[in-house]
């Protein structure tokens, strides 16, 4: 996920938010509150829905109905119901709510709180990812972290499609906190250890 989620005000003008995702290069994002709360997600389609007259040959200036007046404010094209999973969701039921919503960003809670966002480009940078290279940046993580530095070398790592296997005779408690720290690595899908 990008951490921390870039996000729009909810009291910020349309073409505020339309200079932000451009600059930044991002299709959506989470509209808070005065006080830092999630209300809603503005994306490039709200942005530009409305702004633009259906009139192929009018496509170089922003147009109204005749008697109405563009939208304005962020609040009023935002999205208000916005889908969104916890930080500790699995990624596959992340892919689930993409296919299935069709939403491209989804933000990330830890329980009232917004702590990223997730967007399909995020994923397919995971997909990207080498195997070779998550299987070496978890053995640098194994062996870097003081939690499990003493036992790193008792571990061997394998990784297919973004799947950590890994396999060591250490103890449970241990063997949780590797799990986390893999599971942790750049392009991990899943973490699975094997006896």
């Amino acid at each position: 996920m990008t951490a921390p989620a870039l996000t729009v005000s909810r009291s910020w003008t349309v073409k505020q938010a339309v200079h932000l995702l451009y600059e930044q290069d991002i299709t959506a994002a989470p509209v808070v509150d005065e006080k830092g709360r999630m209300v809603g997600i503005v994306s490039e389609m709200d942005l530009l829905r409305g702004e633009f007259e259906a009139d192929p040959q009018a496509y170089l200036g922003p147009a109204a109905l005749p008697g109405s007046r563009p939208p304005v404010g962020v609040q009023d094209v935002m999205t208000p119901n916005v889908k969104t999973i916890p930080e500790t969701a699995d990624v596959l039921d992340l892919v689930d709510l993409m296919i299935t919503t069709g939403v491209k960003s989804v933000p990330v809670m830890r329980g009232d709180d917004l702590v990223g966002v997730v967007s399909r480009r995020d994923l397919m940078g995971m997909l990207a990812y080498a195997d070779e290279r998550i299987r070496d940046d978890v053995l640098v993580a194994l062996r870097d972290s003081p939690e499990t530095s003493p036992e790193a070398a008792l571990w061997q790592v394998a990784v297919r499609d973004g799947v950590v296997r890994l396999y060591g005779q250490v103890d449970e408690r241990s063997a949780r906190i590797a799990e986390v720290i893999a599971g942790s690595a750049p392009g991990v899908v899943r973490v699975v250890r094997d006896p």
